[in-house]
């Protein structure tokens, strides 16, 4: 479950099945993921991040930076910023403000020129 822990005691893996079992023939059943030493939750996200264009990295920090500026909670946007930072330091910094998200100071989403707003979107596409 995605959902566990959560910062709001929201919902909590029961062990019990989410559905009732498909009738069958032959054999079937789900298996416990294989963990493999590579395996890496940000790896990926910040290769990611390191192959975008500048303009896609600044329109991705933008929504990231707009997005944290409205969680009211600190330790909240600490740890979202930690993510960030874990899968690239750049993508952390910016996307974060730096330290003084870290702070508890509010976000301030600093779009590049080249982001339309929704309206220029809408008004391009007519």
């Amino acid at each position: 479950m995605n959902y566990e822990p959560n910062s709001f005691d929201g919902p909590r893996q029961t062990g019990e099945p989410l559905y009732a079992g498909l009738a069958s023939q032959g054999i079937s059943g789900s298996y416990a993921p294989v963990r493999h030493a590579e395996d890496d939750d940000f790896a990926q996200a910040g290769l990611l991040y390191r192959v975008m264009k500048e303009d896609e990295r600044a329109r991705l920090v933008a929504t990231i930076a707009g997005s944290l500026a409205q969680v009211s909670r600190a330790d909240i946007v600490s740890r979202a910023i930690a993510h960030f930072r874990t899968a690239d330091p750049e993508c952390g910094a910016r996307g974060g403000g730096g330290q003084g998200a870290a702070r508890g100071r509010r976000l301030t989403a600093r779009p590049a020129a080249s982001v339309r707003t929704g309206a220029q979107r809408k008004q391009s596409s007519w």
